[in-house]
């Protein structure tokens, strides 16, 4: 919310149905790193990547079977001053609003998230996930398995920072190479919620 910062803020889940699909491309990803020359623990991050790779990237992983939901949040149609000013509560809000309108499309989730924060902020989110984020009676709970991740130990938080920058670039609409990124993913996009718009 920042000056200097970002227009938009982007939430993406990338959804694999069949786990040993998720491995696969987790595979996939980690060859295509080799094949970069790159060390075992250097991440794939859209905003640290050269145009050739993110697109390198984007078509590797678009091979395979998953599904991807989105919310973008536009920052100036924030208009909550608690959510301006308290980065966490934005992200847990904005993770919570990605999760709970999701058309009953995810049920069950082994959910992963990245997160660097404390071990309070981590146990807060769990907290607020578990109460905002509820299914109807009689139906499968949205999230089973909830675990926060160091981005840098899994391949498959990189392909959500990969997909995420994806969608932020093209929703801001800044520069030319938007509709090349997108395009490479574009079969996989299942929901991109413009929020506030």
């Amino acid at each position: 919310m920042e000056k200097g910062s970002t227009p938009c803020f982007v939430i993406a889940l990338v959804i694999f149905d069949d786990t040993l699909e998720a491995e696969r491309c987790a595979v996939a990803i980690k060859e295509l790193r080799r094949a970069l020359r790159w060390g075992d623990h250097r991440e794939f991050k859209f905003n640290d990547c050269r145009r050739e790779i993110r697109l390198a990237f984007l078509e590797k992983v678009a091979t395979f079977t998953f599904r991807v939901r989105a919310i973008v949040m536009v920052k100036k149609t924030i208009y909550s001053g608690h959510l301006k000013s308290d980065k966490e509560s934005f992200y847990r809000y904005a993770v919570k609003m990605v999760l709970k309108h999701n058309d009953g499309t995810i049920r069950g989730a082994r959910l992963r998230i990245d997160g660097h924060g404390d071990r309070e902020f981590k146990r807060e989110l769990r907290a607020y996930l578990s109460r905002e984020v509820q299914s109807k009676p009689g139906e499968l709970a949205v999230i089973r398995d909830l675990k926060i991740r160091d981005s840098k130990e899994d391949v498959l938080i990189q392909l959500a920072d990969m997909v995420a920058g994806t969608i932020r670039r093209h929703a801001e609409e800044l520069k030319d190479d938007r509709e090349q990124y997108r395009a490479a993913i574009a079969a996989r996009l299942e929901d991109v919620w413009r929020f506030g718009l």
